[in-house]
């Protein structure tokens, strides 16, 4: 009987891990309305094993609605687009990241973050990333309530870089990803951490152009694809496997020297999962799901979404239930303002958007830094600007992000880079 019950009391705290890592995704997502016969729902989230991955990892992207795909490259670049660490102007610079996550539902769940990166070359870099992501220390009881112990579920991931100028305006690079995760920590037999290798591919683009004729400025546009890889599945029986949160980003910045001492630029995101859409099931008068003669259920909308990586990639642009309209709702939107003083002091603003129907994550966010010679240091501050219907607050509300930049003494003079100088 006591087996029986720790089983049931572990099943718990997995959902409890499935709900916060979904609320990692999607923390302003209301409580979903009950289906009709049909199946048809007011929300139709996209989930996905390890989301910690699609968190912003540092203050300053973080404090520009999350954009980051087009921006002036820095040493956090691996996670929005590697692709612009061609254009990186320090030849050797390290990053540290520390955020505390979702602390309006657990106490001591954190993310860190550390990058470095390294030019080889004048038309090439290589960069290397560690992220950790840790859920807090949990204490399980047997149902005497005799101590079981406590475990410190968590996911990390380690990324290496290789990206490389393809013109005088132009770069693209590679990275690999290996990713671990471990919600379970062995407790129960049936379960194991769940392991996946992914891939990214990005674009990068930066020209220097005049404004008006008369103001010194740089264009630039970013394409990344980013975590395609391997599903996942934390129960050594279970032949579904989880999609991990292959992601579509794009969009352009741009930057305008005003003068000799102000700039100010202006950047835009663009994301979709490329991840199936969940379909929508017929019901019974009941509420359950009706099965067909073989005991699955039956899909009356969308697309079955217990296919390959490849097919879920492609068909994640058509697979929607609700048509054209609800493809249109699974992109989120981001858009991002810095503004630098001498190069030294900087303060950010941006905005996050998505559709209520994918999660209704909507925020402001504020962030501010300081460079002094090789040592800098970034900050940003989230407020959401919906709540939650059950608690009235949001689960992310006021996280502060924080990071520090060491830019290393150049490694020779034959690796610099030739170029016009950016912000950062």
């Amino acid at each position: 009987m006591q087996s029986v019950f720790v089983r049931y009391i572990m099943k718990k705290r997995r959902f409890l891990f499935a709900l916060v890592m979904l609320l990692t995704m999607s923390f302003g997502i209301k409580a979903q309305e009950v289906p009709d016969v049909l199946g048809r729902l007011d929300y139709n989230v996209i989930s996905t094993a390890v989301p910690f991955m699609m968190i912003a990892p540092d203050a300053r992207a973080a404090g520009m609605g999350d954009c980051g795909v087009s921006t002036t490259p820095d040493v956090y670049s691996m996670h929005w687009n590697p692709a612009k660490y061609a254009f990186i102007e320090d030849d050797f610079s390290v990053g540290l990241a520390y955020s505390p996550w979702l602390r309006q539902l657990v106490p001591d769940m954190n993310i860190a973050y550390l990058a470095i990166s390294k030019r080889v070359s004048p038309m090439s870099t290589v960069a290397a990333t560690v992220r950790y992501f840790s859920l807090g220390d949990i204490n399980f009881t047997s149902g005497n309530n005799e101590d079981l112990g406590t475990y410190s579920p968590n996911e990390w991931a380690v990324d290496v870089a290789y990206s490389r100028k393809l013109g005088n305006y132009i770069s693209g690079a590679v990275s690999g990803r290996f990713i671990y995760s471990n919600l379970t920590q062995g407790i129960l037999d049936y379960t194991k951490p769940a392991i996946s290798v992914a891939a990214d591919i990005g674009v990068y683009y930066n020209r220097p152009v005049y404004w008006f004729n008369s103001i010194d400025a740089e264009i630039s546009w970013g394409v990344a694809i980013t975590n395609i890889g391997s599903k996942m599945t934390y129960n050594s029986g279970n032949t579904r496997k989880d999609f991990i949160p292959t992601n579509l980003r794009f969009g352009p910045s741009i930057k305008l020297d005003i003068d000799d001492y102000n700039s100010l630029a202006f950047s835009l995101d663009i994301n979709k999962l490329l991840v199936p859409t969940p379909p929508v099931y017929l019901k019974t008068a009941s509420g359950t799901d009706s099965l067909d003669a073989s005991g699955y259920p039956i899909i009356f909308e969308g697309m079955d979404d217990n296919v390959s990586l490849v097919q879920g990639i492609i068909q994640s642009f058509y697979d929607a239930p609700g048509g054209f309209s609800e493809e249109m709702k699974e992109f989120t939107l981001s858009v991002g303002a810095e503004y630098w003083y001498n190069k030294v002091f900087t303060v950010r603003a941006g905005f996050f958007h998505e559709a209520k129907m994918k999660g209704d994550r909507r925020y402001l966010t504020f962030g501010a830094g300081l460079r002094y010679n090789v040592f800098g240091l970034d900050v940003s501050y989230l407020v959401p600007v919906n709540n939650t219907a059950t608690s009235g607050t949001n689960p992310l509300e006021s996280t502060l992000r924080f990071d520090l930049i060491f830019c290393i003494d150049k490694w020779g003079s034959n690796t610099k880079l030739e170029r016009t100088p950016s912000s950062n």
